[in-house]
This record gives C-alpha cells, sequence and structure tokens, in this order.
C-alpha cells in the first residue's frame, strides 16, 4: 500500500482539490479592535491583545475553541462567579425531580445572618425555590444561595462536598471550594477556564432554565434590586454571572448569541465596576468580529475520490462522518491548509462508512484540528475474470513502466 497525501485550498465557501497546495489570496480581513485600558496582553489566535483583566478565558461554546486566555487557568477568587456551581447542583435537582420550582424552602438562621449581598429573607420563613434561583441570579444572595444550598444537602458544608465533587466530574481542574456563595477564603478559588467549562455545562444540559439570567431586575420583601450584569442590561448578553470582593476584583462570566453562534467570556480582577461593563463589553464584540464559525465540510459530501483495487469503481468517496465546523479568523481563507491522506490503493469490497483516512486541518494561529474520514459508498470487488484481466492489465502496466523508466 502507499500513502497518499493531498493538500486542499480554501476558495470560496469550498474546499478544493489543489495540485500546487497554494492557497486562493481571497477572504475578509480581521476587523480592527481597538484596545482599551491595558492592565497586560491577553494571548488569541490574531496576536496579543490589550485587556483590563487580570484573569480573562474566552471560549467558542459550539466549537469549545479558545479564542482568548490571560492567566486563564490561574486558581483566583472567583467572587460570586461561584454561585454558578450552586445553581448547576440546583438545577440538577429539579431537572431529577428532587426539587420543585414552587417548593417552599425553610430559611435558617445561618442564611439569615449573611453578610454581603442579599435578597432579604426572613429567618422562619419560608420562600419558593423559583424566587430562591431569582435572588441568586439577579440579586447576588448570599442568604438566598445558602437556603438552598441547606435544602440540597441538609448544610452549607455537606454542599460543599457536593461542588467539589461535580468539580471534578466535569473537568474543574483549578477548582476548591469552601462555601456556596464565593465569600472570601484563602482556600476557595476557581480559574476562569473551569467557569467557563461550568457555565457551558449550564447553557448546554439546563437551557429551560437560562431565562432568568436574563432578567434586569427581581423585586422581593418589597426590596427592588438590578440585575449587576451589564451586558444583560444592555441586552447585549442572555446570562450569567457577576462578582466582586477585594481580593478578586470585579468580575464576569458572560455569555451571548449573535447569528447562531454562541461564545462564553470570563473576566477577572478588574478595578471597577466601569471598567467591568466597558471591558466585558468590547472583549465579547471582539469574540464574534473577530471569528466566524464555518462549516469546512458537510457530512458525507465527498472531499476526496480514492483510488479503489479491484472494485467495481475506479474510485470511491472519502467523507466526512458529521460536519466539520471549525472557529476560524475571518481572514482564514487566505491561511488555512487542509490535508488528507490514505493508504492507496483501498481494496474492495468496500462498505460505506469504513474508516479510511485523515483529514489535518491547519490555520495560522489555531489548534490543528484532525478529523477522521470514512469511504461514502459500497463497491463491490469485481468478479472473478474482471478480476484477472485487472491484475493481468496492471502487471503489463508496470512491466512498460520499467522498460521506459
Amino acid at each position: 500500500m502507499l500513502k497518499r497525501r493531498f493538500m486542499l485550498a480554501a476558495t470560496g465557501s469550498i474546499l478544493c482539490l489543489s495540485r500546487s497546495g497554494r492557497l486562493a489570496a481571497q477572504g475578509t480581513p480581521t476587523d480592527k479592535v481597538t484596545a482599551g485600558l491595558d492592565a497586560g496582553p491577553a494571548e488569541t489566535p490574531v496576536g496579543p491583545l490589550p485587556i483590563n483583566a487580570k484573569w480573562a478565558y474566552v471560549i467558542d461554546h459550539d466549537t469549545q475553541t479558545p479564542l482568548l486566555d490571560r492567566n486563564g487557568t490561574e486558581p483566583m477568587p472567583p467572587s460570586s462567579m461561584t454561585k454558578l456551581m450552586t445553581l448547576y447542583i440546583v438545577y440538577q435537582r429539579l431537572k431529577a425531580g428532587q426539587l420543585r420550582l414552587d417548593q417552599e424552602l425553610p430559611v435558617s438562621e445561618h442564611a439569615w445572618r449573611m453578610r454581603g449581598s442579599r435578597m432579604f429573607v426572613e429567618v422562619g420563613k419560608t420562600v419558593p425555590v423559583e424566587d430562591l434561583i431569582r435572588g441568586v441570579i439577579v440579586q447576588s444572595g448570599n442568604d438566598a444561595t445558602v437556603v438552598l444550598a441547606e435544602a440540597v444537602a441538609g448544610s452549607e458544608l455537606a454542599f460543599v462536598d457536593l461542588m467539589n465533587k461535580e468539580a471534578q466530574r466535569i473537568g474543574l481542574t483549578a477548582s476548591s471550594f469552601r462555601n456556596s456563595t464565593g465569600w472570601p477564603d484563602p482556600e476557595h478559588h476557581m480559574s476562569c477556564r473551569d467557569i467557563a467549562v461550568l457555565a457551558g455545562h449550564i447553557i448546554s444540559e439546563f437551557p429551560e432554565f437560562q431565562h432568568y439570567e436574563r432578567e434586569k431586575a427581581f423585586k422581593y420583601n418589597g426590596i427592588n434590586q438590578r440585575n449587576r450584569n451589564p451586558l444583560v442590561q444592555k441586552d447585549m448578553a442572555d446570562g450569567m454571572k457577576t462578582g466582586h470582593t477585594d481580593a478578586g476584583g470585579f468580575g464576569l462570566c458572560a455569555t451571548a448569541e449573535r447569528d447562531g453562534r454562541r461564545v462564553v467570556a470570563v473576566l477577572n480582577g478588574m478595578p471597577s465596576s466601569a471598567v467591568r461593563a466597558s471591558e466585558s463589553e468590547r472583549i465579547l464584540n471582539w469574540s464574534f468580529q473577530t471569528f466566524q464559525n464555518v462549516t469546512l465540510f458537510k457530512a458525507q459530501d465527498p472531499i476526496l475520490q480514492a483510488e479503489v483495487w479491484l472494485g467495481a469503481e475506479p474510485t470511491v468517496p472519502l467523507v466526512a462522518a458529521k460536519d466539520v465546523v471549525l472557529t476560524l479568523p475571518h481572514d482564514w481563507k487566505t491561511s488555512t491548509k487542509v490535508q488528507v491522506g490514505y493508504d492507496a490503493p483501498i481494496a474492495a469490497p468496500i462498505a460505506a462508512g469504513t474508516p479510511a483516512g485523515r483529514a489535518t486541518i491547519s490555520t495560522k494561529g489555531m489548534k490543528t484540528a484532525s478529523i477522521d474520514l470514512v469511504t461514502g459508498a459500497d463497491i463491490d470487488r469485481l468478479a472473478l475474470p474482471q478480476r484477472v484481466l485487472a491484475l493481468i492489465s496492471h502487471q503489463v502496466e508496470t512491466l512498460v513502466d520499467g522498460v521506459i523508466n
């Protein structure tokens, strides 16, 4: 068998065979990004980007492609962004039928005495789960958070054990929880990447609860409080959570969907709520303006015709088993290369869906993607007389080539 390798080139929206391997110099240049206040550069696939946040991580939710990273895996004080894990566990219980939205939960003295941002629940009374969820998301209530934690696990301490177990299960590598609220503790930490991963799980697993995060205000006990998420207030995002402590600075986990594409951005360590509002808006806009999701190959569309040995057809199409969608810079057409390799020829008989090759996709600045290819059609083996003739023909061609060369 011979190794066959082909270079494909990006031309327009279709990838086609190119013997030279050169790429057509076409495409839209990356939109210019105007930097805000500079606390240091973040790493991005299109080069360093100034950002006024000590920690930052941005990811395309659909393709899981990182778009921006500044100390993104470093443990940090997550402040009230911790509450996303509390909500994640509460949503699990709701979906499993172990909690109901109209279920009344008792307010303990421990929950009532919580300091910091509050929903202003009253000790000895009960509050519906749905109101508590709004109290956590919109009002960032530490008291509401503890009421939920105690209802799920019996105590906040037992709930923290659940939080740490869930963190391990879903791959949060820099998270260690000591409370359900994000109250300052030197051993309580997450990374921006962990928060983005957790946010992705909430988005994917519990879309039925995401409408709470879009609410701009919530009134409870006669006290009306606005959602602290500046992007929700401006209808630029549909979630998720803000945070602020002296140790962590001002932080925000935000998600938005535009033109069918969703991005999750986590920024922390910003010096003020005003900077949090401006930087989160700038970075989210940059994420949508600089990158796009490109369908390079549709499932079952022929990518290459591979040679067949002793088959009823001389070639068989190689296809991707599912759509190949990648997040790429807007100028991807000038910097993307696709290489396809397979062992040639492929011996008949061939069943459709047989693994038969691999496509490697490289774009400047982006992580190389590798896609398994399969055969896109059934190819029968030649009948015995035709196989004999084909073998004789092959031997004659080999002898002639030897004489000529």
